[in-house]
């Protein structure tokens, strides 16, 4: 097993290593003093590992809940929101006692801002089952739910009490699921670890999973570490993102999260070698190992939809839209981008 050490407005370990989801009542009780856990799962996740969870937490004395939510983006609305409060009320559950988000990105999200409100807050555990959530999402302590009007429109910053990663949750994880999360890991390499990239396009990541795991942890925990709310390093993290989203949203989301950052990256980085920001083999570095991965680097909607959907995105303040522009393999700059060049950097990152 491996440990990291996050250092923020509230301290706590990442855990990565086979095994994890049963020693979980342990470890939880760890870091709490709660006398009931609530276990949040998704409607595919919770027959998977739902029992063993509870199972683990109730040998550690906790009295335990169990909340199932639909899998999907759609979980996470007012609706969703609303539900897992009112059985929280219902349950007669205080602040004093625990959440356990165990499952994917939609899932910890929801539960992290459930318990950063509920009773004006209390501690959740973020017990990932997907690479994606594994390597970004449950680190750092954003969280939030959707309105119609957009993706994250209102969450909050809330540090989990631990996190809990079991690669061995992944060998049930759909394929496509997995290469979604690979996108969020290839991410991090183009972010600002070239031997890292270089390392992911060698070796598939199936093959070095704790070491990608950890490795995605620690860069994500050094930049939170220096930047928790997100006013200027943390806006790195990105990548890829500010496009991604707006294809998220123009598909509905039937679009996963992981395919949309993929195109996100290939637009940006496109735009980039177009504008003479990078070179010829950062662009085509990061197209073949997209491609190794599954990935999409293409879609079908128009520049003007996304060019739409990009100008409602909560990152779009005072007209100003930061991309993340990759410069090289391993370096990456904030680049303030005015509403009214949105579409230009759409038709050069090949959209019409």
């Amino acid at each position: 097993m491996t440990a990291v050490d996050v250092s923020a407005s509230r301290d706590y370990q990442v855990l990565v290593g086979a095994g994890l989801l049963d020693q979980a009542g342990e470890r939880v009780r760890a870091v709490t003093k709660a006398q009931t856990a609530v276990i949040v799962a998704g409607d595919r996740v919770a027959p998977l590992y739902g029992e063993r969870a509870a199972a683990s937490l109730s040998a550690a004395g906790f009295r335990v809940l169990r909340h199932t939510i639909p899998h999907g983006e759609g979980s996470k609305s007012l609706a969703g929101y609303g539900e897992l409060l009112g059985f929280l009320a219902e349950n007669r559950v205080n602040r004093g006692d625990v959440l356990i988000a165990l499952g994917g990105g939609v899932t910890g999200d929801l539960t992290g801002f459930a318990a950063s409100t509920y009773q004006r807050g209390m501690d959740f555990v973020q017990i990932p089952t997907t690479l994606l959530a594994a390597v970004d999402s449950s680190v750092g302590g954003k969280t939030a739910i959707d309105l119609p009007t957009g993706k994250n429109q209102v969450g909050s910053f809330y540090q989990p009490a631990l996190v809990l990663c079991d690669p061995e949750t992944l060998n049930t994880l759909p394929e496509e699921e997995f290469r979604c999360g690979c996108a969020e890991v290839i991410k991090y390499g183009v972010l600002g670890n070239a031997p890292f990239f270089n390392e992911l396009a060698k070796t598939p990541i199936r093959e070095q999973i704790e070491h990608v795991i950890t490795t995605c942890v620690g860069m994500k925990r050094d930049i939170v570490g220096q930047d928790e709310f997100d006013r200027g390093l943390r806006q790195m993290l990105n990548l890829g993102h500010s496009v991604g989203h707006a294809v998220e949203a123009c598909s509905g989301f039937t679009v996963l999260h992981g395919q949309a950052v993929a195109i996100g990256m290939a637009v940006v980085t496109r735009a980039a070698y177009e504008q003479g920001l990078c070179f010829r083999n950062t662009l085509e570095a990061l197209l073949d190992i997209l491609d190794k991965y599954g990935l999409p680097t293409e879609t079908d909607f128009s520049l003007e939809e996304l060019a739409a959907a990009m100008l409602a995105d909560k990152k779009l303040s005072g007209g100003v839209l930061r991309l993340i522009v990759p410069r090289e393999i391993g370096r990456c700059e904030i680049m303030p981008v005015p509403a009214g060049e949105i579409k230009a950097w759409l038709r050069a990152g090949g959209l019409r």
